[in-house]
């Protein structure tokens, strides 16, 4: 199984509201569209405002509120970059081996176009010539092994999903370049005009790369890439942790796909095991098949293809652009590449996370910032507690075992307690970008490789300070928020509870319950993959959720494009969860208060209406017809619109909160409501 990150509590609940000023509802009326009817179209009602106020420029397929905090933080990083960059500029010898001379060359290597553009492919010559020099079928093995840059199934280490405290070696289907196997199956009109896009792409490229047979390659590419996803699980399939974990000894393997010498492979790639997980094994057998059937010439295509597209990013602004026409244009609906310098900044970001993060947390995130933070969370998870306790559905059996794992949960707040080493990795201004960049990944593929049959790492960090999102990781049973994501419009230290309990408190809440959906809920305490549920408890809660999956399906995204119900489950369920949970951990601090200061109404709306304001704010966003159809198919996440107008028709607090009616085209009859946690 892929690694399962999912990135987007009868006591008296300490308050988290700011006392030292005047506090602020945190609620700006310019991002309301007042001209709708907030009962009939609450997220134009809650993010008209912001949405007119935010145009999609050419750059962006999406612009939303997580986008708009990102670029905030971007322009942040750069300048924290840009003044290494330039103190450190043509003196690398002064400055070998620290992390400035690192992040400044790296840095300067990725503004470098022109350099790049007189380089033109020879900085990949190496690699191509390595592939076209295979000469027998027998060199795969090993070949495939050590490679880099291209591969028919991925390897990674992370922990066993049946012993969680050991790391093991993982298996993952790969290989197709389109991502979704609908791509390449699907028949409908969007989609075949996306595949005879990408087959005129590949041709294209294959040109800029001097192969004078570009139409034949591509059709090669497009034919062994249908095979590899004709066998490969859909994003429904990859959902189910029982079905995705396989361990097997090398021996086993070796049966499962006998057209691979998995001890060559082995001693190529690097590593001693005597066992591992294998993803999916249909298409690993596939795979199989595919290296001992089709022509060893066809292969090199698809190898070579995917060394082009995996340099694509790095080398001339040619290439660039044309990979940006198909991804960029004809995917996502994007008119213009990002700015050089935010791409740049994303290179550095990628690569040295961590010492970029220390430097970030170190200027933008104050301390006083995580001790809030904390507080909330001990909030939610004392109102997740009790919304377990009430349960109705739920045995006591099941409920103690619920609320073990709950009172186990590990909480990362803002930046990990140890900053990542990067005294090994090697950047050199002397070396093309490139090459670089090829380093990079054999020192992050070394970093993983290194943990492999040693204990997990609880410590570690699966994103960096300054991104803005957060997570929930089963495996170690722990929620992660990082310095990134801790400012406006998820959280403001000015603002009062309504705002920030329905902001950041319902983010909190909803990577809390990615520990009870229905990937989450396979894990115990301790983040191994074993069931605690009752056959009866989880009967019922099956049925529940599967009130939330047709719920979705229902939702018409584009026309004649329904939502994914089934592919979204998991997120949806985070968010009705995260909802309840962090609207009951809202009113039970609320009622500590005295009742004239709870009902109050500021701004023109009381605390109930101003909580639903701010979690509707939170998803506020622009999107292209093409992103909309794209993420349909790639986004477990259900759209920005539906997250609000999906999710909230099933919170009763929200009908009393906004006097709900009937005659609402967003009513649901109570008895039809998902309730789960």
């Amino acid at each position: 199984m892929k690694k399962i990150i999912f990135a987007l509590t009868a006591v008296t609940l300490m308050t988290t509201a700011c006392t030292n000023k005047q506090q602020t509802t945190g609620i700006d009326p310019a991002n309301l569209d007042t001209t709708a009817v907030a009962q009939d179209d609450f997220y134009q009602f809650a993010c008209g405002g912001w949405m007119a106020n935010n145009p999609l420029t050419p750059e962006y397929s999406r612009f939303g509120s997580f986008d708009k905090l990102g670029l905030n933080n971007l322009e942040q990083v750069n300048g924290l970059i840009q003044e290494i960059a330039e103190s450190t500029k043509g003196q690398s010898t002064k400055y070998k081996g620290t992390v400035a001379q690192k992040i400044g060359d790296l840095y300067n290597l990725a503004m470098d176009t022109a350099r790049r553009d007189q380089e033109g492919i020879a900085p990949v010559q190496k690699t191509l010539d390595e592939i076209a020099g295979i000469s027998t079928r027998e060199e795969l093995s090993k070949v495939l092994g050590a490679a880099m840059d291209y591969q028919l199934w991925a390897m990674y280490v992370d922990a066993d999903a049946m012993n969680s405290s050991m790391n093991i070696l993982n298996e993952y289907q790969a290989g197709f370049s389109l991502g979704e196997k609908e791509y390449y199956l699907d028949n409908d009109e969007q989609t075949t005009k996306i595949r005879n896009a990408y087959v005129a792409y590949v041709e294209k490229m294959f040109g800029l790369f001097g192969f004078a047979d570009g139409a034949e390659r591509a059709q090669t590419v497009l034919r062994l890439e249908t095979r590899l996803a004709k066998a490969a699980y859909s994003n429904v399939e990859l959902r189910d942790p029982q079905a995705n974990y396989n361990k097997m000894s090398i021996a086993e393997l070796q049966e499962l796909v006998p057209q691979v010498d998995w001890k060559v492979y082995f001693e190529a790639l690097g590593v001693t095991i005597d066992s591992l997980s294998v993803g999916q094994k249909p298409h690993l057998q596939e795979a199989g098949k595919m290296l001992a059937e089709e022509p060893l010439e066809d292969l090199k295509t698809l190898f070579t293809w995917q060394v082009i597209e995996g340099a694509a990013s790095y080398l001339t602004t040619e290439i660039y652009m044309t990979s940006f026409d198909f991804y960029g244009k004809v995917l996502s609906g994007r008119e213009e590449p990002s700015p050089l310098w935010k791409r740049a900044v994303g290179i550095v970001n990628g690569t040295l996370g961590e010492a970029v993060g220390q430097m970030y947390v170190k200027k933008y995130f104050p301390e006083e910032n995580k001790e809030r933070m904390l507080a909330l969370v001990h909030n939610l998870q004392k109102a997740l507690g009790i919304r377990i306790e009430n349960l109705t559905w739920m045995s006591d059996e099941t409920k103690a075992k619920a609320l073990e794992k709950l009172n186990a949960m590990t909480i990362k707040i803002g930046y990990p307690d140890e900053w990542r080493d990067y005294s090994k990795l090697d950047i050199n201004a002397e070396d093309t970008y490139y090459a670089n960049l090829q380093r990079a990944a054999k020192f992050e593929q070394e970093y993983s490789l290194s943990y492999l049959g040693k204990p997990v790492d609880k410590k570690k960090w699966y994103m960096t300070p300054q991104t803005v999102n957060a997570y929930y990781n089963p495996s170690s049973n722990e929620i992660c928020f990082p310095a990134g994501i801790l400012q406006y419009p998820f959280f403001d230290m000015s603002a009062d509870d309504a705002f920030n309990y329905g902001a950041i408190g319902v983010v909190i809440g909803h990577e809390m319950t990615h520990g009870f959906d229905d990937q989450g809920c396979q894990f115990d305490k301790d983040g191994n993959m074993v069931n605690w549920w009752t056959a009866e408890d989880k009967a019922a809660f099956d049925a529940r959720t599967k009130v939330m999956e047709e719920a979705f399906n229902k939702i018409e995204v584009a026309p004649g494009v329904h939502a994914n119900g089934a592919f979204t489950l998991g997120e949806n369920i985070a968010d009705h969860g995260g909802l309840q949970v962090s609207f009951l951990a809202f009113t039970l601090n609320e009622e500590a208060k005295p009742a004239n200061k709870r009902l109050q109404t500021r701004d023109g709306f009381t605390p109930a209406q101003r909580f639903f304001l701010a979690y509707a704010n939170v998803w506020a966003g622009n999107i292209r017809p093409e992103e909309i159809l794209n993420r349909t198919k790639s986004d477990p996440h259900s759209l920005g619109r539906w997250r609000v107008n999906g999710a909230l028709p099933q919170i009763n607090a929200w009908y009393e909160a906004w006097n709900v009616t009937e005659s609402s085209p967003l009513y649901v009859a109570p008895e039809n409501r998902v309730s789960i946690w």
